[in-house]
C-alpha cells in the first residue's frame, strides 16, 4: 500500500466555499473525490501542514484543520530541515518558499511513496521534479512520486 503525503494545498481546497472559477471549482470536485477514496491508515500530514492550515479566517482554519484530524503526523527533524535545505541551496526551490522545501524533505526523510498537491508553481511542474528527485537522490532518500488529485486516481477517477 502506497504511503500518500498530503500537502496543505489539497487541505484548502478540499474545504474552501465552491468557487467561480472554472478550473478552481473542478479541482475542488476532483479534490473531494480523492479524498473519498483515501485510504486514511496510508495518508499523512506533517506539523507544517497542521500549522498552515490553521493560518487565517478562523472559521476556514477550523474546517481545514477538522477535514485532516484523523490523519498522522510525520514530525521534522534536523534531516528534514537539512534536506529543505538542500533543494533550496541547489535552486529546485526559491529560497522565499522555504515551506514548499520542507513539505518535500519530510515526505522524503519519512519515505513516503507519493506528495498529492495542488501547487504546480513550486513543487508540482516537470522542471521542479526532475531537480527534487536529483537532489533527493544525492543526499541518499528515495524521492517520492508527485502528483495533483487528478493524476493520483488516474482510471478511477469519474
Amino acid at each position: 500500500m502506497q504511503k500518500i503525503y498530503i500537502e496543505t494545498s489539497i487541505v484548502s481546497y478540499l474545504t474552501a466555499r465552491p468557487s467561480t472559477n472554472l478550473i478552481m471549482a473542478g479541482h475542488q470536485l476532483v479534490t473531494k473525490d480523492f479524498w473519498g477514496k483515501l485510504d486514511r491508515g496510508n495518508t499523512f500530514i506533517s506539523e507544517l501542514v497542521l500549522q498552515e492550515a490553521s493560518k487565517g479566517d478562523a472559521e476556514a482554519a477550523k474546517k481545514r484543520l477538522s477535514s485532516i484530524d484523523d490523519l498522522k503526523e510525520l514530525g521534522i527533524d534536523d534531516d528534514c530541515k537539512k534536506l529543505a535545505e538542500l533543494l533550496i541551496v541547489n535552486e529546485v526551490i526559491p529560497k522565499e518558499y522555504p515551506e514548499d522545501a520542507l513539505h518535500i524533505s519530510v515526505a522524503a526523510v519519512h519515505d513516503m511513496d507519493v506528495i498529492v498537491t495542488w501547487n504546480f508553481k513550486h513543487i508540482n511542474n516537470p522542471v521542479t521534479r526532475k531537480g527534487i528527485k536529483r537532489v533527493i537522490a544525492k543526499a541518499g532518500y528515495n524521492a517520492p512520486e508527485i502528483c495533483s488529485p487528478e493524476e493520483f486516481l488516474g482510471d478511477n477517477y469519474e
